[in-house]
């Protein structure tokens, strides 16, 4: 039964790292030359979210 939930709780804990970094409560280095990675972090603040909310639609939704 556990194991049906994995990939939900893998997804959910992903988000709610994504969120972290993104509003700044966890830092995350970014090397001075690799602007691309600061841009991404930004995309987090939704990106983060959004991983959150699909993980807990699939729970819900998942064969029991």
């Amino acid at each position: 039964m556990i194991a049906a939930y994995i990939d939900e709780f893998i997804m959910f804990c992903a988000g709610a790292w994504m969120t972290a970094v993104g509003f700044g409560y966890v830092e995350l280095p970014v090397p001075p030359n690799q602007p691309w990675l600061a841009n991404l972090v930004r995309q987090f603040k939704w990106m983060g979210p959004l991983l959150m909310l699909i993980a807990i639609v699939l729970g819900v939704a998942a064969p029991a």
